[in-house]
């Protein structure tokens, strides 16, 4: 059925189905182009995804050239998604002026991998990376609609900031007209302090460390969710509250994104019931006593981050755990310790790796500022942080997940820099 071009309104390649026998208009890039026995065959990229077309005596322009189709939808079972388009018109609306310098549909992961961040403006348009990012997308609006519904309050808290929430010298310096500010390497601090007006509070924000990593682990800018809650009674209502954002998380991105973890040949993640906690000395004993391999530092390394993971996946049937009871030289200042030296916080590994830092915070004021004192650290640049804790400030904790991380975990994605849009490393500010 032809229908006049001026009464078509633009469908996506997602809605293809119902429409078969009609004519559509499409809008997109040009993704791919061959030809083939005088048939001229293209892929149309838009939003939703691609569609194959094919037409003739096409004035087809270089790939990502932006293209306006008018065509009617046939059913085809080799063709993506099922339908192509027979081209009637096609209509340059922006013409690309060179050669791409990648081949999208031809890209594979762990090609090239620093050409691909190089030219990241166009990689980004690829199927696969297009792809983690809406994963991420996803991912992230599950949690905030999580934590809405358990009654937090979204804060957004400053990225120049005149001392770091962790102490140390990880922190990228500013000049703030006449004197020294850094970038925000936590709204750990801000977040303490609001817990003191919401109770119960969250951020999605990025947050900049200047460790001069070089790995497939560390951004030098990532996206931050976090969390923190007031009047608890452990460390454990804050795991129970992540072990549910977690299920939250999970069970959008099973409704949402099931095509996307099938691109990447990844099953969709899940949670148990209840995600497994074991202590860090005896995580580190049974490391050591199962696979004969000693854990070096005070924390454990990523090749102790994989075999734990492994264990648990063996013989608890979980890709989660909880490693507890960090020693106080091994957390920031303003971790609750115990008397023999161990602190009420986490980290939450997932498949081999460290995807979230969390715990109960210091809530007494001489104790924050003997913790402090402990590590030879100065109150100057705390003093507004620590007069809060002046004023009844409730037992509280809180916990953050690196967005990045753990998107790449989900998808298989084996450096987390092609798990952001634009990362920044170590080596790169550009694009």
């Amino acid at each position: 059925m032809i229908i006049p071009e001026q009464q078509l309104e633009r469908s996506l390649t997602s809605q293809l189905a119902p429409l078969e026998g009609q004519d559509v208009l499409l809008r997109g890039w040009l993704y791919a182009r061959r030809d083939l026995g005088g048939l001229q065959f293209l892929v149309l990229r838009d939003r939703a995804g691609i569609v194959q077309c094919v037409g003739q005596d096409l004035d087809l322009p270089l790939p990502e050239s932006s293209i306006e189709v008018v065509g009617k939808v046939v059913a085809h079972p080799k063709a993506p998604g099922g339908f192509e388009v027979q081209v009637r018109e096609l209509r340059v609306l922006s013409r690309a002026v060179e050669v791409s310098p990648l081949e999208l549909p031809k890209v594979e992961w762990n090609v090239n991998p620093e050409t691909l961040l190089d030219y990241r403006y166009v990689s980004v348009r690829g199927l696969k990376d297009r792809a983690a990012l809406k994963v991420q997308a996803v991912l992230v609006e599950a949690f905030r609609d999580s934590l809405r519904e358990q009654g937090f309050t979204e804060i957004f808290t400053p990225k120049l900031v005149s001392a770091g929430a962790e102490g140390g010298a990880n922190l990228f310096e500013v000049d703030y007209f006449e004197r020294k500010a850094y970038l925000a390497q936590s709204p750990q601090l801000y977040k303490q302090i609001m817990v003191g007006t919401f109770e119960r509070v969250f951020e999605t924000a990025p947050v900049y460390r200047a460790e001069e990593h070089a790995t497939s682990r560390h951004l030098n800018e990532y996206l931050s969710l976090d969390v923190e809650l007031g009047f608890i009674r452990s460390e454990e209502d804050v795991m129970a509250v992540e072990e549910g954002v977690l299920r939250v998380i999970c069970r959008r991105l099973e409704a949402r994104c099931r095509e996307e973890f099938a691109m990447f040949g990844m099953e969709l993640p899940q949670v148990p019931e209840r995600i497994p906690r074991i202590p860090l000395a005896e995580a580190r004993a049974l490391i050591k006593q199962k696979y004969g391999y000693s854990v070096g530092g005070k924390d454990i390394d990523p090749e102790g981050e994989r075999l734990l993971c492994q264990h648990f996946a063996e013989e608890h049937g979980s890709d989660w755990v909880f490693v507890t009871h960090y020693p106080k030289a091994a957390r920031p200042f303003y971790a609750y310790y115990e008397p023999d030296g161990t602190t009420r916080s986490f980290d939450l590994l997932y498949r081999g790796l460290e995807v979230t830092t969390g715990g109960q915070r210091i809530h007494e004021y001489d104790m924050l500022v003997r913790s402090l004192e402990e590590r030879g650290m100065s109150t100057v640049g705390f003093e507004g942080y620590l007069e809060v804790f002046k004023h009844g400030m409730p037992p509280h904790g809180g916990f953050a997940i690196g967005a990045e991380r753990l998107t790449a975990k989900f998808l298989g994605i084996h450096n987390v820099r092609h798990a952001r849009a634009f990362p920044r490393d170590r080596h790169r500010l550009t694009p």
